[in-house]
């Protein structure tokens, strides 16, 4: 298989390993990472022997290892018990992983205090299958959430609490994902297209370095799926996010990822620019 041996990303050894030009007196990896000959960018996720087992015997994750770097978009590819929602989950520590080493935004957070995890944290944004929003409340409302990641209190629940600046900010969000003229329609009432786009305008309200989605567009339409995807993986492009997403699209994967990721049996079995990457030979991951 054309996968077989991969690891780490192209050009890049451990960020963790001693001497390392980004390995900062801490332990953790600093500001810069060599992504190539004549090009350095900083790494916003750097993982090494990532390991998880839920029952103390089948590994979940078996030892994965690698290195995204900033601005980059990665889709994570696999059949069902793969990994893929585990890794990302161990990734912020949503889940413990049993063993590796975890660098999240230049810090190293393998045994970081909850406090500066939360700080850590509230610079990445979540979008998930399942849209996690407050159904009986506006659009407008459930994008202002998003601006609890940094700030606290009831003026960050509703439209009506909100500071004008606050709805200001939520205003142009939902502009962004083309829904404005809805902004103050319960979210019940939306399809399910429109409520992902309501999703993601939640997670730029939060002013993301780095955005995960776990199967953003896995409960929609072929025809939504697509539209809400190009927009999603736009969006992450023009801000120059850092964008790590799943999805059993293998079309999708290559057409708005940089880079592909394939797990299987918890195991890193595929690293490699997404472009260069056949959907027919690719389906063999799934095997």
């Amino acid at each position: 298989m054309p996968w077989e041996g991969a690891s780490m990303t192209n050009n890049e050894t451990s960020p963790f390993a001693p001497g390392h030009p980004d390995r900062a007196a801490s332990g953790a990896p600093s500001s810069t990472a060599q992504a190539g000959p004549e090009t350095e960018v900083g790494l916003d996720l750097a993982v090494e022997g990532l390991r998880k087992s839920f029952d103390g015997k089948k590994a979940i994750l078996d030892g994965i290892s690698l290195a995204v770097p900033r601005g980059q978009a990665v889709a994570i590819i696999g059949s069902n018990g793969a990994g893929k929602s585990t890794f990302l989950r161990c990734c912020m520590r949503l889940i413990e992983p049993d063993s590796g080493r975890i660098a999240l935004l230049g810090e190293n957070i393998d045994h970081m205090p909850r406090r500066r995890l939360r700080r850590v944290r509230s610079q990445v944004g979540f979008v998930f299958q399942r849209h996690n929003l407050v159904s009986r409340l506006s659009a407008l409302s459930n994008v202002i959430h998003g601006a609890q990641a940094h700030h606290s209190g009831p003026c960050y629940w509703h439209q009506a609490l909100a500071p004008k600046a606050v709805r200001e900010q939520a205003m142009h969000c939902l502009d962004r994902v083309g829904l404005a003229h809805l902004a103050r329609q319960r979210v019940d009432s939306l399809s399910g297209g429109q409520s992902q786009r309501v999703a993601i305008a939640r997670a730029l309200m939060q002013r993301p370095r780095f955005v995960i989605a776990d199967e953003p567009v896995a409960s929609l339409d072929p025809s939504a799926g697509e539209e809400v995807m190009e927009m999603f993986a736009e969006l992450m492009r023009s801000d120059g996010i850092t964008f790590v997403f799943t999805s059993h699209h293998l079309d999708h994967a290559i057409s708005y990822a940089d880079r592909l990721i394939g797990l299987r049996q918890g195991r890193l079995e595929l690293d490699g620019l997404a472009k260069a990457q056949d959907i027919a030979v690719l389906r063999e991951i799934y095997e």
